[in-house]
């Protein structure tokens, strides 16, 4: 079994009890988190404990491994408190070729976002977009390079980045005409030689992959579990500036499985019976949260002072709720031709159907799921579904 699990709109469908429902299937798997990094919030409930998802795979209640790739930016400053408050420790890997979040990345993040009052782009603020940035100006941190290194050679390491390329770009844009907290703290040698312990503690929890492609097809079931949605993809132009750095839909999964010569025996992707928005950009067909059903609590969507309260919206005409789908796959079969098992490899994972009694919302009608599946448009498309009452995403 090798599944991608993939959001179809903008985040926030329910990809957590996806994955959860995936490694449940099978004795063992392997979840590999393979775009974007801390940013995501997965929730899964287990046996009356709710946890929220970040870098460890949401397979984890399920005794699933998580594997970093080398298309994945993880922030080990953050990933040792997600182990501690998650109460045990899964089995973590990591590609020697993974490149690794660091503060300035975060803090350059938070400044530039901050400074842009009303015109924000929406950023969760975790700099993966600027870490992605250093990487390719040559400026890259490899996860590989800080097995059985010390605190202090860390700390000049990240001092040494700082100064080589955290200098220009913090001049570049303009953060030395903006002075804020944020600014500030990127002038801290503490902040780097802090950071530099708690990242190696957080190591210790992780073994190196020096053949990513080996260690692949090593596994016998996979779950490739992605951040964010197919509608905030580094590539979607409809959307930009309001988008993520990183790919999010079928293009770093096909990659990896080219390199490793395996196919994909599923490509599910998650969405609500409704459409949900964190931050700013467009929503078409936004609505009241009233007007969608009798919709239940959220309390992974809380507001915070990044993103601001989740938005609701009706999904627009079938043609746009198959669009971002179909385009995908197509995609998937340019990079990586004959990359699933089968032609008919899409599936659709329907969460919240009890919010809206059993209906898919759209902007004019609302569709029972029994019809919707029935549909031809949809049939050439989607080939399985699965069903979700629950509420947990």
């Amino acid at each position: 079994m090798i599944v991608a699990v993939i959001g179809k709109n903008f985040g926030d469908e329910g990809k957590g009890l996806a994955v959860d429902h995936f490694c449940a299937q099978v004795p063992a798997c392997l979840v590999v988190k393979h775009n974007g990094g801390a940013q995501a919030g997965h929730t899964v409930v287990n046996k009356g404990k709710r946890f929220i998802f970040h870098q460890l795979s949401s397979g984890s209640f399920r005794g699933a491994g998580t594997y970093f790739a080398s298309s994945y930016f993880p922030d080990l400053y953050k990933l040792g408190d997600e182990i501690k408050d998650l109460g045990f420790k899964p089995e973590i890997y990591c590609s020697v070729n993974t490149p690794l979040i660091y503060p300035d990345d975060v803090l350059i993040n938070m400044a530039l976002e901050t400074g842009r009052g009303d015109k924000r782009h929406g950023s969760c603020g975790m700099g993966i977009w600027e870490g992605y940035l250093r990487t390719e100006a040559g400026a890259g941190l490899y996860a590989g390079e800080l097995f059985g290194m010390s605190a202090e050679t860390l700390a000049k390491k990240l001092l040494g980045i700082r100064e080589s390329y955290g200098r220009k770009r913090f001049m570049e844009s303009g953060l030395d005409k903006q002075p804020s907290e944020y600014t500030e703290l990127l002038a801290s040698e503490n902040v780097l030689f802090n950071a530099a312990d708690e990242m190696l503690r957080s190591l210790e929890h992780v073994r190196p992959v020096e053949d990513e492609s080996e260690f692949l097809r090593s596994q016998e079931n996979i779950v490739f579990e992605t951040g964010q949605g197919l509608l905030l993809d580094a590539e979607n132009k409809t959307y930009a500036p309001h988008v993520t750095g990183s790919r999010t839909g079928l293009h770093n999964i096909v990659m990896l499985l080219k390199a490793a010569g395996l196919k994909l025996s599923e490509a599910c992707y998650v969405t609500r019976t409704y459409v949900t928005r964190h931050g700013a950009g467009p929503l078409h067909c936004e609505t009241l949260r009233e007007d969608l059903g009798e919709l239940g609590t959220d309390l992974t969507n809380v507001r915070n002072d990044w993103q601001g309260s989740i938005r609701y919206a009706k999904h627009e005409s079938l043609e746009e709720f198959l669009a971002p789908i179909r385009d995908d796959l197509e995609e998937a079969e340019k990079i990586y031709p004959g990359f699933a098992e089968d032609d008919k490899v899409a599936s659709l994972f329907i969460t919240h159907l009890n919010e809206t009694d059993s209906k898919i919302v759209f902007e004019d009608k609302e569709i029972p799921a029994e019809v919707f599946m029935t549909l031809p448009g949809v049939k050439e498309i989607i080939s399985e579904y699965h069903l979700s009452y629950k509420e947990d995403n």
